[in-house]
């Protein structure tokens, strides 16, 4: 009789519990809905995080991921999806962990995600990120595969956004292309190739004229190659 009143007991608090859990799904997808229909990023953030403790879903935590790195909470992102690399990782997945890595100034575990993307889609725009993070890990070689394969598929509207000044601003990823490899250039031998990389930072400036970071690396290689001419003239 006992055994019988537990076994009772249970089955009230399953069937009662499973009621309760279908009736919070339903408020937070609700709740979701409207934070949805005004706007409400942090709301929508709210909404998905309980939904996922309710009923985890891998879909709905790549969303969470992906909302939090567009609200810039890097490591929340990270911390909701992980650093590894996995290769059966959604493309939202993937694209989150290269994104925040690179945001937080991690460009070596950054570039294991975006291989994975690149691999998957080959674009100028990931070309050019893994480019510019090769440069930055002087993994020149990596970065010389990139840029040409860059400069061969790039097209004349293709544009890039870029962030050194107050005001952001874009400019043609042709002219960034040419003003990245007038870097690796210079990188490859930074006494012997100052010309050679002048010339692809006034390349880049031929494109846009207003490329800021085109123009300060142009001042920046003029005034080395003013020194070394001063130093080779003392000796």
């Amino acid at each position: 009789m006992k055994q019988l009143i537990i076994l009772i007991a249970a089955l009230v608090f399953t069937g009662s519990y499973a009621q309760t859990n279908d009736q919070l799904k339903k408020h937070f997808e609700a709740y979701y809905t409207t934070m949805k229909n005004q706007g409400d990023v942090q709301g929508v953030i709210n909404a998905i995080t309980h939904l996922n403790v309710l009923e985890p879903n891998t879909a709905r935590q790549d969303t969470l991921a992906y909302l939090y790195l567009s609200e810039g909470n890097y490591m929340q992102a990270l911390n909701t999806i992980g650093v590894e690399k996995n290769e059966s990782d959604s493309d939202i997945n993937v694209e989150v962990k290269a994104l925040a890595l690179k945001n937080l100034n991690q460009p070596k575990m950054a570039l294991e995600h975006f291989d994975v993307l690149f691999k998957r889609k080959p674009t100028p725009f990931l070309a050019y990120e893994m480019a510019d993070m090769e440069i930055q890990t002087n993994n020149l070689e990596g970065a010389k595969a990139h840029i040409e394969y860059g400069m061969a598929n790039v097209k004349d509207d293709m544009k890039r956004a870029f962030y050194e000044t107050q005001q952001p601003y874009e400019t043609s990823l042709k002219a960034a292309f040419t003003y990245l490899n007038g870097l690796l250039i210079y990188r490859q031998d930074p006494k012997a190739n100052i010309d050679k990389a002048l010339k692809e930072m006034n390349a880049a400036l031929d494109i846009d004229p207003n490329f800021n970071l085109a123009k300060v690396s142009r001042q920046a290689l003029e005034g080395q190659k003013a020194q070394q001419a001063a130093a080779a003239k003392n000796n």
